[in-house]
């Protein structure tokens, strides 16, 4: 199965789709993620990142789809969950294609959803580890040792981002460019799910597990 897990930032996105992939066998995607393996591993595509990133410049939609379509070639397993992509509808469009080529499709798309408030409140205390992409908060899910990352020890940071003002206009950001995928994949005819994300952890993957599960 694909699924697409859809949300503004600060929704949970992160900490929920890997929870869900933990509990079902599923494998977790993110673009970060991608870019991260790319670059360690040294591969063509990562090595092509690496050289838009280091003069400061967005990656382009064509070499995360790269990365992407080897990603879903090599996957093993019941299917993946997309975090955080695809962001745009041209992504989406892209990924489609690639989906088509290997004789797949979206299986389901969840939507996570919460007020602004508690989403600047969630992005404003949020600590990033930049070695393992694990993510916590200090009001909701704080470290165990202050600023150090649980999984790997490594130093979390604060992004410069991640301040009230700016969380603000990400938000508006994204209801331009991805809150308009909802309305692609209801168009397509793929299952779209809404789970409310202002609600305890245990609480929004078991409402995840259950749109999984929903055939209707």
């Amino acid at each position: 199965m694909i699924v697409i897990l859809l949300g503004p930032p600060g929704v949970g996105k992160g900490t929920q789709g890997v929870i869900l992939c933990e509990r079902t066998g599923l494998r977790h995607l993110s673009t970060g993620d991608l870019l991260r393996r790319a670059r360690r591993e040294g591969t063509p595509l990562g090595k092509e990142a690496q050289g838009y990133m280091d003069r400061g410049e967005l990656v382009p939609d064509s070499v995360i789809i790269g990365m992407v379509r080897e990603a879903l070639a090599t996957a093993s397993g019941p299917g993946v969950v997309f975090d955080g992509f695809p962001r745009t509808v041209a992504q989406a469009e892209a990924l489609d294609q690639v989906l088509g080529e290997l004789g797949r499709d979206v299986g389901r798309v969840m939507v996570l959803r919460a007020d602004d408030e508690v989403l600047v409140k969630r992005l404003a205390g949020r600590r990033s580890c930049t070695e393992c992409g694990a993510v916590f908060n200090v009001h909701f899910n704080p470290p165990a040792q202050e600023n150090v990352c649980d999984r790997c020890a490594s130093q979390l940071t604060h992004r410069a981002d991640d301040n009230p003002e700016t969380v603000r206009n990400r938000l508006e950001v994204y209801r331009e460019l991805t809150e308009p995928l909802i309305a692609f994949y209801e168009d397509a005819g793929a299952p779209v799910r809404y789970i409310e994300g202002d609600q305890p952890v245990d609480d929004v993957q078991q409402a995840l597990a259950a749109a999984l599960d929903d055939d209707s």
